[in-house]
């Protein structure tokens, strides 16, 4: 009788284990997926029933801690069921009365990602960029929170740029609005007095947040990267790639304020990485000048004749949340607990 023992396994054997276990957990997301579909077309209908409901027959708030008592007893072992829960339900189905549009493009967010987007935004048109947001980049919960309270959307596209003249349509509206102003460096926990090369080693130290920060697509290529021209040796601060603009990405940081002279330094570097790092499958280099403050009239005339792509923003490395964000949301945890608690 011919066995096998635990430690020998056949040719061919990791690499069918290993293809297994993708089925299974491509299996687990999927049914995950469905689950959470489900929940949020079943929420956004009780939602809709209890608006309904209390607009036709004039039912006060009461017929909720009625509604939640009836359905905890009828279905005890299912979470969400609270008067709080119920409420959220109904401000969703509120939020969204297009049924169409909840089934086909919001019930793929998490319910928590709901609660965030109707606690901290209050207009449709804004709750419906950063839920677009959340599903094309893929973030948690929590990260939805921070881009939220960081004022993303007022910040994204909102760069000093030359992309209009200099690039062609649509790839100038994409490198447009792959850029911000302010950039927000809170996370470095650096004071104002602070040298460029310590916020570049900071940066570093800190990618995973400063690729956050800087958005989709950028991929970290390297600080103070060498380019010999001639007899002499240059240093980029920071340079990265955008995936989705197919181009390198040179970033200068100034810890004073925007000099029209600063951009010389970076159109020499932008030609140096077009002609000695990019290949010809990639698009023309795009600069982006961090500095501490800059006049926008200024950056605007300094840019007017430039015919390299570049862009001009300040950075923030402390700034306090406007007032009517400094009230957190509640954590998950807490969340879990306040919408499941009978």
């Amino acid at each position: 009788m011919n066995t096998l023992g635990l430690a020998e396994a056949p040719d061919g054997y990791s690499v069918w284990l290993a293809s297994l276990k993708t089925r299974v957990l491509e299996a687990q997301l999927r049914a995950s997926w469905a689950v959470n579909q489900e929940l949020i077309r079943l929420y956004w209908h009780i939602g809709k029933d209890i608006l309904t409901r209390q607009a036709e027959h004039g039912w006060g708030a009461k017929i909720i801690d009625r509604l939640a008592q009836d359905l905890r007893s009828a279905f005890p072992e299912m979470k969400g069921l609270s008067a709080r829960n119920l409420k959220y339900m109904r401000a969703f189905a509120h939020a969204w009365p297009d049924g169409q549009f909840v089934q086909e493009t919001l019930a793929q967010l998490p319910w928590y990602h709901h609660l965030a987007l109707l606690e901290k935004l209050g207009t449709r048109e804004s709750r419906i960029w950063y839920a677009a947001k959340a599903l094309e980049n893929n973030w948690s919960r929590n990260v939805l929170v921070v881009q939220i309270e960081n004022r993303l959307l007022e910040r994204s596209g909102s760069a000093v740029t030359n992309f209009e003249t200099c690039l062609p349509k649509p790839h100038s509206d994409l490198a447009r609005e792959s850029l911000k102003d302010p950039y927000r460096f809170d996370f470095l926990g650096l004071g104002e007095k602070v040298q460029e090369r310590d916020i570049e080693q900071a940066l570093v130290r800190n990618v995973t947040e400063f690729l956050l920060e800087l958005g989709a697509g950028f991929a970290f290529v390297g600080r103070q990267v060498l380019l010999s021209v001639g007899e002499d040796d240059f240093y980029i601060d920071l340079l990265f790639y955008h995936l989705k603009l197919r181009c390198y990405v040179v970033i200068e940081l100034k810890t004073g304020k925007f000099k029209p002279e600063h951009l010389g330094q970076l159109s020499f570097y932008l030609t140096a990485v077009d002609r000695q790092v990019k290949n010809d499958l990639d698009n023309p280099t795009i600069g982006l000048l961090l500095c501490k403050s800059r006049n926008k009239i200024v950056a605007e005339y300094a840019l007017s004749d430039k015919s390299q792509p570049m862009g001009i923003a300040e950075f923030k490395l402390l700034e306090a949340l406007p007032a009517e964000l400094q009230t957190n949301l509640p954590s998950i945890e807490r969340l879990q607990r306040e919408l499941s608690e009978g």
